[in-house]
């Protein structure tokens, strides 16, 4: 049908030309309210991303000179938040005079990267002012999802 015509229509029936597949041939339009397309599109969109879950960063702070069992427990925090799926930033604060042995602090991020290399990766360590940090990203492994049955498949 002709531009012309399909535009009487529309505005007839009070709704909107849309073309569909403008770079067809013959272009392909239809007739619908635009705005509550929009809305509806929204709408949908809005509905998809409460879905997903955005990779949080959450912070796990140390300090050079931990004990073992301190260490221990706070690491049990950063694989429990890996396993919840969050990126985890491990960082070393040092105090005072505790700035001039940075190894220990390097030490204690390898620990904690040795310690949880099985549920996570590293990226690379950064060293700023009075800190040092490194930044661990969960390893997403897909667990198979167990299939219900139903009561009268279990009976037989």
């Amino acid at each position: 049908m002709s531009l012309a015509k399909a535009l009487q229509i529309a505005w007839e029936e009070g709704l909107d030309l849309v073309a569909v597949a403008p770079t067809s041939s013959p272009p392909v339009c239809r007739l619908l309210d635009y705005g509550k397309y929009k809305y509806e599109q929204t709408k949908k969109d809005r509905k998809a991303k409460q879905g997903q879950k955005s990779g949080l960063l959450k912070e796990v702070r140390f300090r050079p000179k931990i004990e073992e069992h301190d260490l221990r427990v706070k690491v049990g925090i950063v694989r429990k938040l890996l396993e919840e799926g969050n990126k985890v930033k491990i960082s070393v604060r040092f105090r005072g005079r505790e700035i001039i042995y940075p190894e220990q602090g390097w030490s204690v991020l390898n620990k904690v990267v040795e310690i949880s290399k099985d549920i996570s990766t590293a990226s690379t360590g950064v060293k700023e002012g009075k800190n040092m940090s490194i930044v661990l990203s969960p390893i997403l492994s897909k667990k198979p999802k167990e299939v219900k049955l139903n009561a009268k498949t279990q009976d037989t």
